[in-house]
Protein backbone atom coordinates (compact mmCIF):
# COMPACT_ATOMS: atom_id res chain seq x y z
CA UNK A 1 0.00 0.00 0.00
CA UNK A 2 1.22 3.21 -0.90
CA UNK A 3 0.78 6.41 1.45
CA UNK A 4 -0.83 9.13 0.65
CA UNK A 5 1.55 12.41 -0.85
CA UNK A 6 2.29 15.14 1.67
CA UNK A 7 -0.13 17.82 0.89
CA UNK A 8 2.70 20.73 0.61
CA UNK A 9 1.81 24.93 0.37
CA UNK A 10 4.98 26.82 -0.41
CA UNK A 11 5.59 30.25 0.81
CA UNK A 12 7.60 33.11 -1.15
CA UNK A 13 6.69 32.13 -4.58
CA UNK A 14 7.32 34.30 -7.58
CA UNK A 15 11.21 34.56 -5.59
CA UNK A 16 13.80 31.94 -7.09
CA UNK A 17 14.33 29.48 -4.16
CA UNK A 18 10.66 29.55 -3.72
CA UNK A 19 9.67 28.33 -7.09
CA UNK A 20 12.68 25.63 -7.26
CA UNK A 21 11.35 24.56 -4.32
CA UNK A 22 7.37 24.30 -5.75
CA UNK A 23 8.62 22.73 -9.18
CA UNK A 24 10.55 20.05 -6.72
CA UNK A 25 7.64 19.40 -5.31
CA UNK A 26 5.19 18.94 -8.11
CA UNK A 27 7.67 16.77 -9.23
CA UNK A 28 7.97 14.19 -6.44
CA UNK A 29 5.22 11.18 -6.17
CA UNK A 30 5.68 11.53 -2.83
CA UNK A 31 4.38 15.28 -1.95
CA UNK A 32 1.63 17.36 -3.86
CA UNK A 33 1.51 20.80 -3.71
CA UNK A 34 -1.69 22.11 -2.71
CA UNK A 35 -1.10 26.06 -2.83
CA UNK A 36 0.84 29.35 -2.92
CA UNK A 37 1.53 31.55 -0.39
CA UNK A 38 1.67 35.63 -1.50
CA UNK A 39 -1.24 37.49 -0.15
CA UNK A 40 0.36 40.42 -2.46
CA UNK A 41 -0.99 38.28 -5.69
CA UNK A 42 -3.89 36.65 -6.93
CA UNK A 43 -4.93 34.14 -9.75
CA UNK A 44 -2.66 31.38 -10.03
CA UNK A 45 1.25 30.34 -10.47
CA UNK A 46 1.35 27.26 -13.03
CA UNK A 47 -2.06 26.61 -12.43
CA UNK A 48 -1.58 26.46 -8.40
CA UNK A 49 -3.65 29.36 -6.58
CA UNK A 50 -2.22 31.94 -4.50
CA UNK A 51 -3.34 31.85 -1.29
CA UNK A 52 -3.90 34.27 1.53
CA UNK A 53 -4.15 31.77 4.31
CA UNK A 54 -3.97 27.78 4.47
CA UNK A 55 -6.13 25.72 2.76
CA UNK A 56 -7.91 22.98 5.23
CA UNK A 57 -5.72 19.32 5.40
CA UNK A 58 -2.23 21.36 4.49
CA UNK A 59 0.59 19.22 6.56
CA UNK A 60 3.01 21.32 5.50
CA UNK A 61 4.03 24.92 5.19
CA UNK A 62 7.65 25.59 3.65
CA UNK A 63 8.56 29.50 4.04
CA UNK A 64 10.60 30.63 1.73
CA UNK A 65 9.82 34.34 1.45
CA UNK A 66 11.76 37.11 1.89
CA UNK A 67 13.76 38.17 5.25
CA UNK A 68 11.19 41.32 6.18
CA UNK A 69 8.07 38.78 6.25
CA UNK A 70 9.56 35.23 8.07
CA UNK A 71 8.82 36.19 11.59
CA UNK A 72 5.36 37.13 11.09
CA UNK A 73 4.96 34.28 8.62
CA UNK A 74 5.91 31.54 11.32
CA UNK A 75 3.73 32.89 13.94
CA UNK A 76 0.92 32.35 11.57
CA UNK A 77 2.22 28.56 10.62
CA UNK A 78 2.46 28.38 14.21
CA UNK A 79 -1.24 29.13 15.02
CA UNK A 80 -2.03 27.44 11.80
CA UNK A 81 -0.67 23.67 13.57
CA UNK A 82 0.81 23.02 10.31
CA UNK A 83 4.36 21.47 10.12
CA UNK A 84 7.16 23.75 8.54
CA UNK A 85 10.00 23.80 6.69
CA UNK A 86 12.20 27.60 6.80
CA UNK A 87 14.26 28.18 3.92
CA UNK A 88 14.69 31.71 4.13
CA UNK A 89 18.26 32.63 4.93
CA UNK A 90 19.44 35.29 8.01
CA UNK A 91 18.43 32.86 10.77
CA UNK A 92 20.92 33.79 13.79
CA UNK A 93 21.43 31.97 16.92
CA UNK A 94 19.42 34.54 18.50
CA UNK A 95 16.61 34.14 15.83
CA UNK A 96 16.79 30.34 16.21
CA UNK A 97 15.94 30.93 20.08
CA UNK A 98 12.85 33.25 19.23
CA UNK A 99 11.26 30.38 17.07
CA UNK A 100 12.20 27.70 19.65
CA UNK A 101 10.10 29.75 22.76
CA UNK A 102 7.43 30.65 19.26
CA UNK A 103 6.90 26.53 19.03
CA UNK A 104 6.55 25.36 22.55
CA UNK A 105 3.87 23.41 22.87
CA UNK A 106 3.32 22.88 19.16
CA UNK A 107 2.03 19.40 17.62
CA UNK A 108 3.82 19.48 14.69
CA UNK A 109 7.73 20.34 14.00
CA UNK A 110 9.43 23.39 12.39
CA UNK A 111 12.47 22.59 10.76
CA UNK A 112 14.99 25.50 9.81
CA UNK A 113 17.27 24.82 6.95
CA UNK A 114 20.27 27.16 5.82
CA UNK A 115 21.27 25.16 2.32
CA UNK A 116 18.77 22.50 0.68
CA UNK A 117 21.45 21.43 -1.39
CA UNK A 118 22.93 18.02 -0.45
CA UNK A 119 26.46 18.94 -0.76
CA UNK A 120 26.15 22.16 1.08
CA UNK A 121 24.91 19.81 3.81
CA UNK A 122 27.58 17.34 3.25
CA UNK A 123 30.32 20.17 3.46
CA UNK A 124 28.63 21.29 6.96
CA UNK A 125 29.12 17.92 8.36
CA UNK A 126 32.67 17.31 7.13
CA UNK A 127 33.82 20.57 8.41
CA UNK A 128 32.43 19.94 11.66
CA UNK A 129 34.19 16.67 11.44
CA UNK A 130 37.01 17.89 10.50
CA UNK A 131 37.35 21.17 12.85
CA UNK A 132 39.04 19.54 15.35
CA UNK A 133 42.22 18.43 13.63
CA UNK A 134 43.28 22.18 12.14
CA UNK A 135 44.95 24.37 14.27
CA UNK A 136 43.10 27.43 12.47
CA UNK A 137 39.56 27.58 9.95
CA UNK A 138 38.13 30.53 8.39
CA UNK A 139 34.74 30.42 6.25
CA UNK A 140 34.72 32.62 2.64
CA UNK A 141 31.04 33.18 1.17
CA UNK A 142 30.21 34.59 -2.18
CA UNK A 143 26.94 34.68 -3.15
CA UNK A 144 25.25 37.24 -5.82
CA UNK A 145 25.48 40.83 -5.47
CA UNK A 146 22.09 41.51 -4.31
CA UNK A 147 21.96 39.08 -0.90
CA UNK A 148 20.13 41.07 1.17
CA UNK A 149 21.62 39.38 4.38
CA UNK A 150 25.63 38.99 4.99
CA UNK A 151 27.17 36.15 6.44
CA UNK A 152 24.41 34.45 4.41
CA UNK A 153 22.81 31.52 7.01
CA UNK A 154 24.92 28.66 5.81
CA UNK A 155 27.97 30.35 6.41
CA UNK A 156 26.46 31.15 9.71
CA UNK A 157 25.61 27.60 10.83
CA UNK A 158 29.10 26.07 9.17
CA UNK A 159 31.20 28.58 11.68
CA UNK A 160 29.39 27.69 14.57
CA UNK A 161 29.61 23.81 13.51
CA UNK A 162 33.66 24.35 13.17
CA UNK A 163 33.40 25.85 16.49
CA UNK A 164 31.23 23.55 18.61
CA UNK A 165 33.53 20.73 16.85
CA UNK A 166 36.91 22.18 18.21
CA UNK A 167 37.75 24.37 15.46
CA UNK A 168 38.68 28.27 15.56
CA UNK A 169 40.80 31.04 13.94
CA UNK A 170 43.81 32.68 14.51
CA UNK A 171 44.12 35.40 16.85
CA UNK A 172 43.55 38.83 15.01
CA UNK A 173 46.42 40.89 13.98
CA UNK A 174 45.88 44.42 13.40
CA UNK A 175 43.58 45.71 11.10
CA UNK A 176 44.65 48.38 8.89
CA UNK A 177 40.81 48.99 7.41
CA UNK A 178 38.69 47.58 10.00
CA UNK A 179 36.84 44.20 8.90
CA UNK A 180 39.39 43.35 6.50
CA UNK A 181 40.02 40.40 8.84
CA UNK A 182 35.97 38.98 8.61
CA UNK A 183 33.51 38.88 11.11
CA UNK A 184 33.73 36.40 13.89
CA UNK A 185 30.88 33.76 14.41
CA UNK A 186 31.60 31.75 18.11
CA UNK A 187 35.54 32.45 17.49
CA UNK A 188 35.21 31.09 13.67
CA UNK A 189 36.26 34.03 11.34
CA UNK A 190 33.97 34.51 8.50
CA UNK A 191 34.06 36.83 5.00
CA UNK A 192 31.51 37.56 2.71
CA UNK A 193 31.65 38.52 -0.88
CA UNK A 194 29.13 39.80 -2.85
CA UNK A 195 29.54 39.35 -6.40
CA UNK A 196 27.86 39.53 -9.84
CA UNK A 197 27.40 36.38 -11.66
CA UNK A 198 27.48 34.33 -8.78
CA UNK A 199 24.92 31.98 -6.93
CA UNK A 200 26.20 30.54 -4.22
CA UNK A 201 30.12 29.29 -2.99
CA UNK A 202 31.51 28.49 -0.19
CA UNK A 203 34.78 27.47 0.71
CA UNK A 204 36.14 26.35 4.18
CA UNK A 205 39.98 26.60 4.98
CA UNK A 206 41.90 24.85 6.93
CA UNK A 207 44.85 24.40 8.18
CA UNK A 208 47.87 22.84 9.96
CA UNK A 209 52.09 23.69 10.02
CA UNK A 210 52.43 22.30 6.32
CA UNK A 211 49.21 21.73 4.95
CA UNK A 212 46.28 23.25 3.47
CA UNK A 213 42.78 21.01 3.29
CA UNK A 214 39.92 22.70 1.75
CA UNK A 215 36.19 21.94 1.74
CA UNK A 216 34.08 23.83 -1.22
CA UNK A 217 30.87 23.67 -2.41
CA UNK A 218 29.12 25.43 -5.07
CA UNK A 219 25.45 26.05 -6.33
CA UNK A 220 25.24 26.93 -10.03
CA UNK A 221 21.28 26.70 -10.10
CA UNK A 222 18.26 27.02 -8.01
CA UNK A 223 17.59 23.60 -9.29
CA UNK A 224 20.33 22.04 -6.51
CA UNK A 225 17.86 23.06 -3.61
CA UNK A 226 14.95 20.74 -4.88
CA UNK A 227 16.06 17.35 -4.02
CA UNK A 228 17.00 18.48 0.05
CA UNK A 229 13.72 20.60 -0.07
CA UNK A 230 11.45 17.48 -0.59
CA UNK A 231 13.07 15.41 1.72
CA UNK A 232 12.91 17.57 4.04
CA UNK A 233 9.11 18.29 3.96
CA UNK A 234 8.76 13.93 4.01
CA UNK A 235 11.05 14.45 7.00
CA UNK A 236 9.57 16.88 8.67
CA UNK A 237 6.51 15.67 9.65
CA UNK A 238 8.53 12.80 11.58
CA UNK A 239 10.01 15.54 14.15
CA UNK A 240 9.30 17.70 16.82
CA UNK A 241 10.24 20.61 18.45
CA UNK A 242 12.63 22.77 16.28
CA UNK A 243 15.39 20.98 14.47
CA UNK A 244 18.22 23.28 12.31
CA UNK A 245 19.70 21.47 9.37
CA UNK A 246 18.92 18.52 7.12
CA UNK A 247 21.41 16.10 9.14
CA UNK A 248 18.80 13.95 10.09
CA UNK A 249 16.59 14.00 7.31
CA UNK A 250 19.67 12.97 5.71
CA UNK A 251 20.64 10.49 8.85
CA UNK A 252 23.89 12.00 9.19
CA UNK A 253 22.90 12.42 13.17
Amino acid sequence: MTSSPVWTVVSGIPGKLAVAIAEGVEADAGTELVGVYNPGRAGDWNGVRYLSELPEGAQVVVEAGPDHTVMDNLRQWRRSGAAVVVGTSGFTSERIDVVRNLWQGAERACLIVPNFAIGAVLSMRFAELAARHFVTTEVIERHRAGKPDAPSGTALQTAARIAAGGGRSAPKTEELVRGSLGGSVDGVRVHSLRLEGLLSHQEVAMTNPGEQFSIVHQSTSYDSFAAGAVAAVKGVLTMSGVAVGLDRVLGLG
